[in-house]
């Protein structure tokens, strides 16, 4: 995690966006040596099956799964 003063980042703030994007780590903006803004790379989408992947055949459900949930939550 890199940590920057909001004038050291008004300075440097190309060389600071590019360390963001290429190293990945989280930029911490500070101001009076408290943490204000937290700057942080977009990650690449993903799609369902990527992000489940090492869930899959470990979730058990016992139930129908089609079956609404109005008793227990209510009508919306």
């Amino acid at each position: 995690m890199i940590t920057v003063s909001k004038s050291q980042l008004k300075a440097k703030m190309l060389e600071y966006f590019r360390r963001v994007e290429q190293t990945g780590e989280e930029l911490i903006v500070t101001n009076n040596r408290a943490p204000v803004l937290k700057v942080i790379p977009i990650g690449d989408k993903k799609d369902v099956a990527e992000v489940f992947a090492d869930m899959r055949g470990k979730v058990k459900y016992y139930d129908d799964i089609l079956t609404p949930e109005t008793d227990e939550w209510g009508e919306v």
